[in-house]
C-alpha cells in the first residue's frame, strides 16, 4: 500500500515539474496584445461613432501611409490596424446577416503584425 502511495506521489510530482516546465517555455504568441488591448479600448466609442466618409478617409490615410517610403511607429501601426478592426465589427453590429465575415475581418485587421509590418518595408 505504501509502494503505491509513493508512485502515485512521484508521478503527480514529475508530472507538475514538466507541465510547468512547460508553461514557462511556451512562446508568447502575441508580443503586442497589450498595446493593441489598449488601442481598442481607447478608440472603440469613437470608431464606433465613425460614419462612412470617416472610415473611407481612415483606410486610405493608412493605405497612403504605409505605401510612402517613411516607417510608421508601432503605436501609429497599431492605431490604424485596430481602428479598421473596430470598423470591422461596427459592421457587423449593422449587418447581421454578415456578421460572421466582418468577425473574420476584424480578426484579420487585429491579427495584423508590426514586425511583419517591418519586413514588408524592408524588402522594397
Amino acid at each position: 500500500m505504501r509502494k503505491k502511495i509513493f508512485l502515485v506521489l512521484l508521478f503527480q510530482f514529475l508530472l507538475s515539474l514538466n507541465l510547468s516546465s512547460f508553461a514557462q517555455t511556451m512562446p508568447n504568441a502575441d508580443a503586442d496584445k497589450t498595446i493593441k488591448d489598449q488601442l481598442y479600448k481607447k478608440y472603440r466609442r469613437e470608431v464606433l461613432a465613425f460614419d462612412r466618409k470617416k472610415y473611407d478617409d481612415l483606410f486610405f490615410e493608412y493605405i497612403r501611409k504605409t505605401g510612402e517610403s517613411t516607417i510608421l511607429t508601432k503605436e501609429q501601426y497599431y492605431t490604424y490596424t485596430i481602428k479598421i478592426s473596430i470598423y470591422a465589427e461596427k459592421l457587423g453590429l449593422l449587418y447581421r446577416d454578415q456578421k460572421e465575415e466582418s468577425l473574420k475581418t476584424k480578426q484579420v485587421w487585429y491579427d495584423k503584425s508590426y514586425s511583419d509590418y517591418l519586413k514588408s518595408k524592408n524588402k522594397k
